[in-house]
């Protein structure tokens, strides 16, 4: 599919320019459904903490020089937020919404509107971030309506994995954020791995200065997670590395068939699995999994001083 014109091929370079090509053809695209009177964009930053959002009122469509981005707290009560954080759509009429989301809906009527749908924009298991449609008059929001916005997500959120994409083993190509750092490496189905992949973090985490203690932390956990990789696929994995804004995400994808790992029950260390996820659980500041088709991402984050 070809967003206004605008396809993955187009986006050779990785910039800003990109993501704002990107964002203004998926603006343009998005008001164009029916009942649409207002589209925001939210792209995840800062570890998940905070969220880059633009609007179609932020700009002239059709040929603004630079698109008006702000930053917005991913922690705030807000449906576009929620739906980055679990994953899941949203649709409802502002009569029907959560009591919390009170300000919110008194903000949305006073503008005019009457329904939203907030839809995540998710790339090999990864939520990127998602949209928000705002509309004049509540639509039906059947079942086959629903599966087209999803639909018309999945295809957005590819075109924003291609212009963020970059050269490199990483899997999946991804651009961090403007002022991070970041470091990807792919390691084989092999028992030294597990090894090699403490090497490469250790050193990385000494290049950035990271302290001792949360680089021994990531260590252990990643150790704990490459082996899980290895074990519950056969196959080999990628190790993402991304410190910003003070937060150290690890990542493991794996590119086997994607298994849900739990953690052992307390006290139960003589399990066959999930005796490292306890480790992963206790050390790490957040951690989670998301399953895709043919492949699983685990992560885990760590505050760093």
């Amino acid at each position: 599919m070809s967003v206004g014109g605008f396809s993955a091929s187009d986006q050779n370079e990785v910039s800003l320019d990109g993501i704002d090509q990107w964002a203004r053809a998926a603006l343009a695209e998005l008001m164009k459904l029916s009942g649409v009177g207002r589209v925001g964009i939210a792209l995840v930053e800062g570890g998940g903490r905070r969220l880059l959002f633009t609007a179609s009122d932020r700009a002239d469509l059709p040929g603004a020089a630079d698109l008006e981005w702000c930053h917005v707290d991913a922690y705030d009560d807000l449906p576009l937020n929620d739906v980055i954080r679990n994953g899941s759509t949203l649709v409802d009429s502002l009569d029907d919404m959560d009591p919390r989301l009170d300000a919110f809906v008194a903000a949305q009527r006073e503008a005019g509107f009457a329904a939203i749908a907030a839809v995540p924009l998710r790339v090999w298991g990864r939520v990127l971030g998602g949209f928000v449609l705002y509309y004049t008059t509540p639509p039906q929001f059947e079942p086959a309506e629903c599966a087209e916005l999803e639909g018309l997500a999945a295809s957005l959120a590819e075109h924003l994995h291609a212009s963020r994409r970059r050269p490199g083993p990483t899997v999946p190509n991804y651009l961090p954020p403007r002022g991070s750092l970041f470091a990807a490496h792919e390691f084989p189905p092999h028992p030294e791995s597990v090894a090699e992949a403490r090497r490469f973090l250790r050193a990385k985490l000494e290049e950035w200065g990271v302290e001792q203690e949360t680089s021994a932390d990531g260590e252990l956990c990643l150790s704990e997670l490459v082996t899980n990789a290895l074990i519950h696929t056969h196959s080999g994995c990628c190790v993402q590395l991304e410190l910003h804004n003070k937060v150290l995400r690890i990542e493991v994808h794996d590119t086997g068939p994607a298994v849900k790992l739990q953690i052992a029950a307390t006290g139960d260390w003589q399990g066959p699995h999930g005796r490292g996820l306890q480790i992963v659980d206790a050390l790490a500041s957040r951690w989670g999994q998301v399953e895709g088709p043919a492949r699983a991402v685990v992560w885990a984050t760590f505050d760093v001083s």
